[in-house]
């Protein structure tokens, strides 16, 4: 018996999730057990899933799961050096490199478990067959743009908060641009044609901010790439990976230019791939600017859940998108499954 086991998320401002009572009623049917661990905070309420028929669990309890249960969930688990023995449905943010993405690994290897990396359930084109980057981009967008507002008064931007839907943000948004007059910034968006850059695309869009979109075609030339430098605002909307060109370089900040925010939505600072050269940290709900230089300014704004923005209309999406793989966890040797695990065996050496 296949047994999904979604647990409660742990991380601070984190709400989504990846399964909605109707979702889980359907693997239900399916002849697939479902747990849903309770939580304060998930933007779904708990008691949907019991009426949906799911088993209800005590919140963080994923750690005495069944063996054969398969824990599911979006962002990290806590950093506690503990071992994984069960099969784990998450994004890992662990094949690029990244140091934090190694000890978790480790305690995968160590433990005898399997990370099926939501980033990496990909069809058999290799396209990836769920993800949160619409409403990523969207909100991405929407923060880069409070950064920008905060530099015409001098400042630097200050918390964000999720938005109970999208006209919530909008609405908040347009008020903190009126507070600045008429003049709006322009941006450059590269990876326009993706998920993550239409989502970032449709946000400017509403604001009135004008856009210059870019893909593959302009950035095939290797760089470098001025037209960035000649912008108010640009927009990362592409995974890194081996053979991405520097779109900003370390020697930006000292540069001639006009950007003065740089949205790296993608946001993958760390990883050996990263195109954005003059930052290595991610940025915080609290504090989602950092400033890389003072005069003239320039901010990256770099948050990594940033979907949980628009926790239930991300949550929504995603959770269509993903629930026809989900229908298939009973044959984990093939399709989607059986490619995410072939990955994983190839990270850890197995």
């Amino acid at each position: 018996m296949t047994h999904l086991w979604v647990r409660a998320e742990q991380r601070e401002n984190e709400d989504r999730v990846g399964l909605t009572p109707e979702g889980a009623a359907k693997l239900i049917a399916a002849g697939i057990t479902v747990t849903v661990e309770d939580s304060q905070t998930r933007c779904i309420p708990t008691d949907r899933y019991a009426n949906a028929g799911a088993t209800i669990a005590a919140e963080n309890t994923w750690p005495t799961a069944p063996d054969g249960a398969i824990i599911f969930g979006l962002k990290e688990l806590p950093d506690d050096g503990t071992t994984l023995p069960h099969k784990h449905i998450m994004f890992g943010h662990a094949y690029k490199g990244q140091p934090a993405g190694q000890i978790l690994l480790q305690r995968f290897k160590a433990g005898g478990g399997t990370l099926y990396d939501l980033e990496y359930l990909v069809d058999e084109a290799g396209k990836r067959v769920a993800a949160f980057g619409y409403w990523a981009g969207y909100a991405g967008a929407a923060v880069a743009l409070k950064c920008w507002v905060a530099q015409q008064k001098g400042q630097i931007a200050g918390p964000v908060t999720s938005y109970p839907s999208s006209n919530h943000m909008l609405a908040d948004l347009q008020s903190d641009l009126v507070s600045t007059g008429t003049h709006r910034p322009t941006a450059l968006i590269i990876g326009a044609l993706g998920r993550v850059g239409a989502g970032a695309a449709d946000l400017c869009t509403n604001m009135g901010v004008p856009t210059t979109r870019w893909d593959m075609a302009e950035t095939a030339r290797g760089g470098p790439f001025p037209e960035v430098l000649a912008h108010d605002i640009f927009f990362n909307c592409i995974l890194a990976r081996p053979g991405t060109p520097v779109f900003v370089p370390a020697g930006t900040p000292h540069a001639a230019r006009k950007l003065s925010v740089i949205g790296d939505i993608a946001c993958d600072p760390d990883s050996d791939f990263s195109p954005i050269k003059v930052y290595d940290r991610t940025t915080t709900w609290n504090s989602p600017a950092l400033r890389v230089h003072d005069a003239p300014p320039l901010d990256v704004t770099a948050i990594d859940n940033l979907p949980s923005m628009l926790p239930v209309e991300s949550s929504e999406d995603y959770a269509d998108q993903l629930l026809p793989s989900l229908l298939t966890l009973t044959d984990r040797d093939s399709g989607v499954w059986g490619r995410a695990k072939a990955t994983f065996d190839s990270a850890v050496g197995l």
